[in-house]
C-alpha cells in the first residue's frame, strides 16, 4: 500500500531561513531513490542539491524554478510503496509495516518508529525526532496539500485551534513586530526567527507588512522592502534626497539588482559587521625578496608546488600561536570575549558568483604543503560554485589577499563574528634601504584590521610586527618550530 509522504526544505544551519530553487532534478511521476537529489538549490552561502530521504513515486512539486523557498515549506511529495523496492531503493525503516494505516499526511502511524535514511544535509536527519520538529506553515499543513492555500473555512479553523495566531506564529506571543497579535487585528505570517529580529531592530510592526511567500508568508525580502518604503516615505516627507537611499523615480537605461541570494547574505554581513565591531587598522611595508627566494628553493626540490598564499597562512598561524588574543569572537549576549583553540582559516577567493571564503579547518596543525594543497582545493570548489556550508562556515581568522587585484593596501571590512583580518598587497619592485644600501627590492603592505574590544593596539603591532619578520626573514619561524 502506498503512503505518500512529504519532504520539505531542512534546516541548512548558519541561520540561513530561505533558499531559491535553481533546477529541479525530477519530474512528477518519476521514481526516486532514497538519498536521490531532487531539487538543486542557492542559498546565502552555495549551491546546494538536497537530496530526498523517501524513495518511491513523486507526486507532486512545490515551486517554479527561481522561486524562493522557506526553510520547513514543502518540496516534494513522495508516494513511498508505489513502486517495487529495488527501484525505489526503499529502506524498509523508512515505511511503515505493511498495511498499516497512514495518518495525517502521509505519515507513519502513531508509535511507528521512522528512522528514514539519515542525514540529508549536515546536521540535518530524518529521524522522527526531527519529523516532529517539523514546523507548520501559515496557511498550510503537513500533507500532500501543503502549499495549497487552505479554503476560508479551514484556515478560520486553523487560526482558532492556534489561539488566533497564524500556525507558523503558534506559541510565539510578544510586542508588536514579533508575531503577537491583538484580538481581531491581522495575524503576522512569519516562521523565521532572522525575520523577527530585522523587524524588531527597526521597529517594524510585521502586521503591516504583506508576504509574499507561500500563503502570505513574510520573507526576509518583505521585510526589507518594507524597511526601504518606510525609509523612502520618511526622507520625502524631509526634503531629504541622497541617491541611492531614497528610491525615485526610474531613469532611462539604469539597472536594477536585487540584494538577494549572495549578494544579499554579504551585504547583511558588513553591515553587520560595521554596526557592531569597533574596528581599527594598521600597516607596516616588509621586504618579501627573501619569501620569494624561499618559495622558489621549495618548488625547484622536485616536491609538490607550494603557493605564497599557502606559506603566508603559514606565518600567519605561528603569528596566531604568539598572539591568541586575535583568534576570537566576542559574544554580546553575555559580554565576553571567546578565545579559540584552534585556526579555522577563511581565505577571500573571488568567483564569477561573488566573493566567497572558504575555510581551512585546524590550519594551525598543517605544513606548508598540506595548506597549499587544501587552499587549491577549496579554490577550485569556490570556482565551480561546488563548496559546502561547512567548507564556507566556522571560520576564526580570516587572509585577505587582495594583492592579486593589483592594489597596495586596503582597510577590510572584518568577516563578523571574527576579530580580525590580515591583509595583504600587491608584491612590486620598490627602492629599498638593504644592508644600509639603497637596493630593488620586492616589496609588500601589510595590514592588519582588528576588534579593537578584544586587544589593543599594543597586541595588533606586535602580530603586525611579527608577520612582517617572517615575510622579510623566512628563517624566523624556525625558531618556533
Amino acid at each position: 500500500m502506498a503512503v505518500v509522504r512529504e519532504f520539505t526544505l531542512p534546516d541548512l544551519g548558519e541561520g540561513l531561513t530561505e533558499a531559491t530553487i535553481v533546477q529541479w532534478l525530477v519530474e512528477v511521476g518519476e521514481v526516486v531513490a532514497i538519498d536521490q537529489p531532487v531539487v538543486e538549490v542557492e542559498t546565502a552561502k552555495a549551491m546546494v542539491e538536497v537530496p530526498c530521504p523517501y524513495g518511491g513515486v513523486v507526486t507532486a512539486r512545490f515551486g517554479e524554478e527561481g522561486a524562493e523557498v522557506p526553510v520547513g515549506a514543502a518540496l516534494v511529495t513522495v508516494a513511498v510503496g508505489a513502486v517495487p523496492d529495488d527501484l525505489a531503493d526503499s529502506d524498509p525503516q523508512g515505511a511503515p509495516p505493511a498495511g498499516a494505516p497512514a495518518g495525517g499526511a502521509g505519515a507513519p502511524p502513531a508509535g511507528t518508529a521512522d528512522s528514514g535514511s539519515g542525514n540529508v544535509l549536515v546536521g540535518y536527519g530524518t529521524s522522527a525526532a526531527a519529523a516532529r520538529r517539523r514546523r507548520i506553515r501559515p496557511g498550510g499543513g503537513a500533507g500532500p496539500e501543503a502549499g495549497v492555500p487552505r479554503p476560508p473555512e479551514e484556515a478560520a479553523a486553523v487560526a482558532e485551534a492556534f489561539g488566533g495566531q497564524a500556525a507558523g506564529d503558534a506559541g510565539a506571543p510578544g510586542p508588536a513586530g514579533t508575531g503577537a497579535v491583538d484580538a481581531g487585528s491581522r495575524t503576522a505570517a512569519v516562521i523565521s526567527p532572522l525575520v523577527r529580529r530585522m523587524a524588531r531592530e527597526h521597529d517594524l510592526d510585521l502586521r503591516e507588512v504583506t508576504g509574499s511567500g507561500r500563503d502570505g508568508l513574510i520573507l526576509r525580502t518583505d521585510v526589507e522592502c518594507a524597511i526601504r518604503e518606510r525609509e523612502t516615505a520618511a526622507a520625502e516627507v524631509t526634503g531629504v534626497t541622497a541617491g541611492a537611499t531614497v528610491a525615485g523615480p526610474a531613469t532611462a537605461g539604469e539597472e536594477r539588482i536585487p540584494l538577494r541570494g549572495m549578494l544579499g547574505a554579504a551585504a547583511e554581513k558588513f553591515s553587520r559587521s560595521r554596526r557592531e565591531i569597533p574596528e581599527a587598522t594598521c600597516w607596516v611595508d616588509a621586504d618579501a625578496t627573501e619569501l620569494l627566494a624561499a618559495r622558489r628553493a621549495m618548488n625547484v626540490a622536485g616536491a609538490p608546488k607550494v603557493s605564497l598564499l599557502a606559506l603566508l597562512a603559514r606565518i600567519t598561524t605561528a603569528a596566531l600561536a604568539r598572539f591568541p588574543q586575535l583568534n576570537a569572537t566576542v559574544d554580546t549576549k553575555t559580554q565576553e570575549i571567546v578565545r579559540l583553540p584552534a585556526v579555522h582559516l577563511g581565505f577571500a577567493a573571488q568567483t564569477d558568483r561573488g566573493l566567497v571564503v572558504p575555510v581551512v579547518r585546524d590550519a594551525q596543525a598543517r605544513t606548508v604543503e598540506d595548506l597549499s594543497a587544501e587552499i587549491a582545493r577549496l579554490t577550485e570548489k569556490a570556482r565551480a560554485g561546488g563548496l559546502s556550508l561547512a567548507e564556507l562556515t566556522h571560520g576564526t581568522f580570516t587572509l585577505n589577499n587582495y594583492g592579486v587585484f593589483g592594489v597596495d593596501g586596503s582597510t577590510p571590512i572584518i568577516n563578523h563574528p571574527e576579530a580580525a583580518m590580515l591583509g595583504i598587497g600587491r608584491i612590486a619592485a620598490k627602492p629599498w634601504v638593504h644592508e644600509g644600501e639603497l637596493a630593488v627590492r620586492q616589496v609588500v603592505q601589510l595590514s592588519l584590521t582588528f576588534d579593537h574590544r578584544v586587544c589593543d593596539g599594543g597586541t595588533a603591532g606586535g602580530f603586525l610586527r611579527f608577520v612582517a619578520d617572517c615575510v622579510e626573514r623566512p628563517a624566523v619561524l624556525l625558531r618556533g618550530l
